[in-house]
């Protein structure tokens, strides 16, 4: 389910500009194709202007959803619960925006509660909506951890992010089975040494397996 991101919260510029239409989009692609010197019009091509267009509509949904609004609904009967709240593995699929290639990995996020938590997807789907989006994963990094420290105002925010580039993996300089890692910490796991080792060591911990 997508909850509509408003307008004043769209990414920078996206307000002024008019989203072309369907046939549009088509239409561009089949360009690409020409360009690449195929003819769209041959019988394995025919569809693939639909198929790309449906497809971006899943790769980029993230720029539909709010995730400020999913952050919202939030519980306060935890028996003062208090310690580490950590999300390990989270699948990631994003795209790069210089080159519109696949971002694959995986992130991590934590947060230590203050009075307050939250429901567990709704931490995932923040990450699905900044992944669905042209992205570096810098910037992806702080957006999830950023989001998160503003609306939960918890003890502490962490977001540590593994991913592979497929533009440096099956381009320019055509070095697979490099991986990068980005993280974003802050109120205790950035203050606190203590903290920040201990999430660490959590997310770390190979003896931890998930039920299915």
């Amino acid at each position: 389910m997508n909850i509509v991101i408003p307008a004043e919260r769209l990414p920078d510029g996206a307000q002024s500009r008019s989203r072309p239409t369907r046939e549009q989009a088509e239409e561009a692609v089949r360009t690409l194709l020409r360009w690449a010197c195929d003819d769209p019009e041959r019988e394995g091509l025919r569809d693939t202007p639909a198929r790309v267009v449906r497809a971006y509509e899943e790769f980029f949904a993230g720029y539909r959803t709010d995730p400020v609004a999913l952050l919202q609904r939030t519980f306060s009967e935890t028996d003062g619960y208090d310690e580490i709240v950590l999300l390990r593995d989270i699948r990631l699929e994003s795209y790069c925006e210089h080159h519109m290639v696949p971002i694959v990995g995986r992130a991590h996020v934590a947060y230590l509660p203050h009075r307050r938590v939250v429901g567990i997807s709704k931490l995932v789907r923040v990450v699905e909506a900044y992944a669905k989006r042209l992205q570096i994963q810098e910037k992806l990094t702080a957006q999830i951890a950023n989001t998160i420290n503003e609306v939960l105002q918890p003890r502490g925010v962490a977001v540590i992010v593994e991913a592979a580039h497929q533009c440096m993996t099956t381009r320019g300089v055509h070095k697979p089975g490099v991986g990068m890692v980005t993280s974003r910490m802050l109120g205790a796991f950035r203050d606190d040494p203590s903290t920040r080792r201990e999430l660490l060591a959590m997310v770390n911990r190979s003896s931890y397996t998930a039920v299915e």
